[in-house]
């Protein structure tokens, strides 16, 4: 039973109608979501996917009030998708979720890869796994690129030896650990295909889809604005051009690259500044400049 089930047993024989709208204020699960509206441009099925399971879950409460049969409710999920998608930040958003509505104590996330939970040599693997998930108790333990874990081209790989463990832990101990797979599409079908134990306890699988050049623009002032930065008119039609030339090229990783694109242009811009005239108005310090984008290598290529 769950922490919010073991709460209200004592009147759910005696409880007949639930007020929903009071239980979801109670609970404030608005409150998380309606930071992933404000702050994650784009993602429109994500962010459905994410109010469905919410609502699912507040009904589940509401269920253990009335004492209809609810058995708590499988929550380990797979989020797959391109990098810079936002997988980590709305894990960050669901265990919020997963805490204010009772399934988890704590409400952290531990972001983990596979170096964090395998050895490389024998007896290092399980005490390393181990920790971690003593750390991750009473919250969501959020493993990225997954699929490193099985390695069945490496007969000597330990990565096997992680698996059982998690795998123990995600069936035996699911009313205390919520777990988030995390990669690329494709790669973890084939890990799912080669672990159907992880099938099997996974509930919830959302896709991420990659931002369209309008969402990466945005993105990249939004990025901007948190720094008190802004782009400039011809600036931001520089953003636009980089934008279509850094897709097709290797590695791009949606607002990740964006990101890195927006940092390297304020060292530009502090460069430009410091080999002028010397004196900078607010306004000179704030703004980036068409230059200090298309000095990217993206444009030489």
């Amino acid at each position: 039973m769950s922490v919010a089930g073991a709460a209200v047993i004592g009147e759910a024989a005696a409880t007949e109608v639930v007020d929903l709208k009071a239980l979801q204020a109670e609970t404030d699960i608005g409150a998380p979501i309606a930071e992933l509206e404000r702050d994650l441009i784009g993602l429109a099925p994500v962010k459905q996917r994410i109010r469905e399971i919410s609502a699912y879950l507040l009904v589940a409460r509401a269920r253990e009030k009335v004492g209809l049969v609810s058995n708590p409710p499988t929550l380990h999920m797979a989020f797959t998708g391109n990098p810079g998608t936002g997988k980590t930040t709305v894990a960050l958003r669901m265990a919020n979720i997963l805490h204010r509505l009772g399934y988890v104590r704590r409400g952290h996330l531990v972001s983990v890869t596979r170096d964090d939970l395998v050895g490389q040599y024998i007896g290092h693997t399980a005490p390393k796994t181990k920790e971690v998930l003593k750390r991750a108790m009473g919250g969501v333990l959020f493993i990225d690129e997954a699929y490193y874990l099985h390695r069945p081209e490496n007969e000597k790989d330990y990565g096997q030896e992680a698996i059982e463990i998690l795998l123990q832990v995600m069936e035996n101990q699911r009313e205390d650990l919520v777990v988030i797979l995390a990669g690329y599409r494709e790669r973890m079908e084939t890990f799912f295909s080669s672990n159907p134990g992880f099938r099997s306890r996974i509930a919830h699988h959302i896709d991420f889809p990659d931002y369209d050049d309008g969402e990466l623009l945005a993105i990249s002032e939004t990025i901007a604005a948190e720094g008190e930065y802004r782009l400039s008119e011809a600036a931001r039609a520089a953003m636009a051009d980089y934008i279509v030339r850094r897709r097709g090229q290797p590695s791009f990783a949606n607002a990740r690259s964006i990101r890195n694109a927006i940092d390297r242009a304020r060292l530009r811009q502090a460069m430009r500044l410091c080999a002028g005239a010397g004196i900078a108005s607010r306004d000179n310090l704030q703004t980036i400049e068409a230059e200090d984008i298309r000095a990217s290598r993206v444009f030489t290529v």
